[in-house]
């Protein structure tokens, strides 16, 4: 447990190696973009007046709205933000997300500094804080699946690495820091991601209410309230997925979604994809689609939503949408996102259509290799009869097919440019990019905090 709490309080910029020091600029970058394309759902809307209304205060923003609220109000508000259009970063490991916990964590936590205590944490400390945390989260999850019975949202490991955060920039104890992750897996949210596969709702992955824990948790050990000891961190059973702290970072191994869907259908949309660019079909000459996949994402059986959360948890839509989208060449970037998910874009026949046609088919090889792999097998028969396969595809973003640095940067533009002016994108981007160099983080709070 030693080397645990030492990993949380002492890891220092100098300790990151280059490659990790970029992947935390990457990965901030990319949560700003989800963010600002879940600021248009109603979700959003939603739970930023409820954090207004629930966690009142004066200590943390609710961020491209401006309005302030307590610490564990922001890290719930802006966690959901995030999470409500589904595009942010993913660690297959761990069937879920860190980014959208630790980052709204750190953010809340370092203004909560300033506003409580007039403390500044320096830009270094806040990329290194956000390594630690995708560590903490990833680990965490792994371990909670190996030793649980059901399969939990993110929120329930998430809630551990807030802790953790809110533990290492208030420099707690580590009695306290032990405290405060017991607090947090007790009260994280445990609860079950198959229900929200099978009913889409605005509940989503429990993300922000993982973070609000993670950081009420926090405030609670500081205070001296106790918790059991966080079982995902320090049983001796679950010892050896902690030992390479330090050594392996997990940050490296996070997947950046081109589409804002589920993991689990992306590799059916690549597939579709492929097949249009290589054989340079039109939708009209499509009869059908059938999706070969594992057996969970045969799961997302959802051919016309009625909202975007039905949307974002749909294989068929999306592949329809994608096919649709392609061909109209209407977009910067050849994902599927705003434009195709919110509700004002749900009606549109054509691709319903199209969606009634896509079959989806359990394949035992692909299932036996999940969580592994995320894999399909697309098929696309035509009217005329003519038949185009895809092969077994993965999809763009996976660590197998990751993401250029560049791509990250046009994904970023493609979801900002469709909630901020080009300039203030252009000037996020510049924040991010330049927050190693800076004393405090008011660079970036100032371009991302006020209402767009």
């Amino acid at each position: 447990m030693d080397h645990i709490l030492s990993f949380v309080h002492d890891t220092e910029y100098g300790d990151l190696p280059p490659e990790v020091q970029r992947m935390a600029e990457h990965c901030l970058l990319d949560t700003i973009g989800a963010l600002c394309g879940g600021r248009l759902t109603d979700l959003s809307r939603i739970i930023s007046d409820h954090a207004i209304e629930a966690f009142g205060g004066d200590e943390a923003t609710v961020l491209l709205d401006g309005r302030r609220v307590s610490a564990p109000g922001a890290a719930l508000a802006n966690g959901m933000s995030i999470d409500s259009m589904d595009i942010h970063d993913s660690y297959r490991e761990s069937l879920g997300h860190a980014g959208v916990h630790v980052i709204p964590t750190v953010l809340a936590v370092a203004e909560q500094l300033l506003a409580q205590e007039g403390k500044r944490i320096t830009g270094q400390e806040f990329l290194t804080a956000l390594v630690v945390g995708y560590d903490m989260a990833c680990r965490a999850a792994v371990v909670l699946h190996a030793t649980a019975p059901d399969y939990h949202t993110s929120g329930a490991w998430g809630a551990v690495s807030s802790a953790a955060l809110y533990s290492r920039l208030h420099g707690l104890d580590p009695e306290r820091t032990r405290h405060a992750m017991g607090i947090a897996e007790y009260h994280g949210p445990r609860s079950q991601m198959m229900r929200v596969i099978d009913n889409p709702t605005m509940l989503k992955d429990g993300s922000g209410w993982g973070a609000m824990a993670g950081v009420s948790a926090g405030m609670l050990a500081a205070r001296g309230f106790t918790g059991a000891p966080a079982i995902t961190v320090e049983s001796p059973d679950v010892a050896a997925s902690w030992k390479d702290l330090g050594s392996r970072w997990l940050i490296m191994e996070q997947g950046f979604k081109v589409h804002a869907v589920c993991w689990w259908a992306q590799p059916a949309i690549e597939g579709a994809l492929r097949i249009m660019r290589e054989q340079s079909l039109t939708v009209d000459q499509i009869d059908r689609v059938e999706v070969e996949t594992f057996d969970k994402a045969t799961r997302l059986a959802h051919p016309r939503p009625a909202t975007t959360e039905e949307a974002q948890y749909s294989l068929p839509y999306p592949v329809a949408a994608a096919l649709w989208n392609r061909q109209q060449g209407q977009e910067t970037w050849d994902g599927v996102g705003p434009n195709q998910l919110l509700e004002g874009y749900l009606n549109d026949e054509r691709v319903l259509a199209l969606s009634d046609r896509v079959e989806l088919i359990e394949a035992p090889d692909m299932t036996a290799r999940f969580p592994g792999r995320f894999l399909a097998r697309v098929r696309i028969r035509a009217h005329d009869g003519g038949v185009f396969e895809s092969g077994e595809v993965t999809f763009r973003g996976e660590l197998d097919d990751p993401l250029t640095n560049s791509e990250i940067r046009d994904k970023f533009r493609w979801l900002a440019n469709g909630t901020l002016s080009r300039d203030r994108v252009a000037a996020i981007e510049e924040a991010v990019f330049g927050l190693v160099d800076q004393p405090d983080i008011s660079s970036l709070l100032e371009r991302i905090a006020p209402r767009p």
